[in-house]
């Protein structure tokens, strides 16, 4: 079982960037699409963004289109979120999280990293 570990998360101001990587554990990592998710307090998990991880295709929900961007390291087997022009409601916990090999659900996920943004 692969193990995911997310780093980057942190406090800032509104208007500001964090960048988030998410490191999985195996170097036989296989994977259709890995992708990010977050869930603020009292909330449902919701998508945020999504990565194919043999051809280029990126998918985003319309709450982060133009400020964030998916992108991954197929070397380093590492998925990283760019957050640029954040918002107080951009406040949660996130999470990165992993298909298997052959595509379907999001059977992987790590322990999550929590960003919180200041107004």
């Amino acid at each position: 079982q692969v193990q995911l570990r997310e780093s980057g998360g942190g406090l800032v101001q509104a208007g500001g960037s964090l960048r988030l990587s998410c490191t999985a554990s195996l170097r036989t990592f296989r994977t259709n699409a890995m992708g990010w998710f977050r869930q603020a307090p009292g909330k449902e998990r919701e998508f945020v963004a999504g990565i194919r991880w043999s051809v280029s295709y990126t998918t985003y929900a319309d709450s982060v289109k133009g400020r964030f961007t998916i992108s991954r390291d197929n070397a380093e087997n590492t998925l990283y979120l760019q957050m640029n022009s954040l918002k107080p409601e951009d406040t949660a916990v996130y999470y990165c999280a992993a298909q298997g090999p052959y595509g379907g659900t999001y059977s992987s996920w790590g322990q999550g990293t929590q960003v919180t943004v200041s107004s």
